[in-house]
């Protein structure tokens, strides 16, 4: 038993980094799937193949550990979106990907959303304490902002629109109807979480926004109807 708690030590102090970011992540799946006050700290450490006392030494307290969660989820979709290339698309194909990549990482991420919910209820108490979040997303508003102001040199956007605002109705398209697809599903009794409604979802969110920045009529971009490939629907744009 001894010597079995020996090698462990002996590689967690060999490969700190790999034990924190195995912290991190069994850390991720128990607040997602519990919430904060839910949480325990022992089942965090036992599905890390730590123990409390690397946990502390690695990250902190509960407080400290949930927090370097919720800096690592938006750091995480912060880097992808970074990837999306939107300088160098047309704007309004820019936009499009923004919605598509948007609604796929949610879909993908669903722990993301449940992070998201917790730190609501909690008035965003702990994201307040962040250091790191605020300079994540400045360049992420730069960007979006770039591209409007494009769209609308170009002559393909009739305003630029504040872009905190318009990624916060894409995100809002997107996280509304996944949070509450169990209740919205009873209430019109359709499956919403069904391939085809996913697909028509995703057609409509694009339709919605890309007919009020271009002021062009909602039916152009295919609105209520599962997606065509991208080259059809680029020729409505």
């Amino acid at each position: 038993m001894a010597k079995a708690a020996a090698k462990r030590t002996l590689k967690w102090q060999r490969d700190p980094e790999g034990m924190r970011l195995r912290i991190l992540e069994a850390a991720k799946q128990e607040f997602s799937a519990h919430g904060l006050a839910g949480a325990r700290v022992d089942r965090i450490a036992t599905k890390a193949g730590a123990n409390k006392r690397m946990l502390y030494y690695h990250v902190g307290n509960k407080d400290d550990l949930y927090l370097a969660v919720l800096e690592g989820a938006y750091d995480k979709i912060r880097s992808e979106e970074r990837g999306l290339d939107l300088e160098h698309l047309d704007p309004p194909e820019a936009i499009r990907r923004l919605i598509e990549f948007t609604w796929g990482y949610f879909l993908r991420n669903p722990e993301f959303l449940s992070l998201l919910q917790t730190e609501n209820l909690a008035r965003a108490k702990h994201l307040k304490r962040s250091t790191k979040v605020k300079s994540m997303h400045s360049p992420f508003v730069e960007m979006i902002g770039t591209v409007v102001h494009r769209g609308v040199d170009s002559g393909d956007f009739q305003v630029a629109v504040d872009p905190v605002q318009l990624y916060i109705s894409i995100a809002a398209l997107s996280f509304f109807y996944l949070s509450n697809s169990a209740t919205l599903s009873v209430i019109f009794g359709r499956d919403l979480m069904a391939k085809d409604a996913k697909d028509e979802r995703l057609a409509h969110m694009v339709g919605l926004v890309l007919a009020a920045l271009t002021g062009k009529s909602v039916a152009l971009f295919e609105i209520g109807k599962a997606p065509k490939s991208r080259s059809a629907v680029a020729q409505t744009v």
